[in-house]
């Protein structure tokens, strides 16, 4: 099931990571910003509950869907009592997930707006298309899910790995140089723009966007 979120979320252009404990998923929403956390009640090491409670303890506000096979009323008031923004009960029809996750990251306060701008650079997140003085060229899906992650990273390094599983997937069969061939493009991209901002490589820690 978390396969099949997470490839159809993708395919809704949202940028997943997926894991498979709940003391994985509290070490990533602990050290990266989310929009939005889909948590599973029912998970090895840590339950949903467990994270979302240890979550709002650290004063992390990211709004939280919970799932659960679990459809008495008492453990939907426990859920939401805990600070959980949703509850949807397994079995679910995807197209309501779908909505569920779009009304959760609407509500967050930190929405990121539909134009990110860095440097002299704007990235539409709706129509994939990439704006200078320059001029504008629209990005094909994965160059958007890139340079998406790097404007929204801003002063942190995005790694190859994170790349790899947040665009392509755990299962996917691309090779790690497929990063590289596509950090090319936007660096291209961005030159012919004449964009005031350039992707840095950190050695051993991925790529940055920098001031030229």
């Amino acid at each position: 099931m978390s396969e099949a979120v997470s490839e159809i979320l993708r395919h809704k252009n949202y940028i997943v990571d997926a894991v498979y404990d709940g003391q994985e998923a509290l070490d990533y929403i602990m050290n990266d910003k989310y929009d939005g956390v889909i948590l599973d009640v029912m998970m090895p090491k840590m339950s949903g509950l467990q994270v979302l409670e240890a979550m709002r303890r650290s004063g992390v506000n990211t709004p939280v869907l919970l799932l659960t096979a679990k459809g008495e009323i008492s453990d939907k008031v426990e859920g939401l009592n805990a600070g959980a923004d949703d509850y949807l009960t397994k079995p679910f029809a995807m197209p309501e997930l779908i909505a569920r996750v779009g009304a959760l990251v609407r509500r967050s306060g930190d929405m990121i707006p539909d134009v990110i701008t860095m440097g002299n650079v704007k990235l539409d997140r709706t129509s994939y298309e990439l704006t200078s003085a320059g001029g504008t060229l629209r990005l094909s899906k994965k160059e958007y899910l890139m340079m998406e992650m790097l404007m929204k990273s801003k002063d942190r390094p995005v790694s190859t790995e994170s790349f790899m599983t947040r665009i392509w997937g755990y299962d996917s069969e691309a090779e790690v140089n497929v990063v590289w061939v596509y950090i090319s493009y936007l660096r291209k991209k961005l030159s012919a723009l004449n964009a005031d901002i350039q992707i840095s490589a950190l050695r051993g820690r991925g790529y940055i966007l920098e001031a030229l």
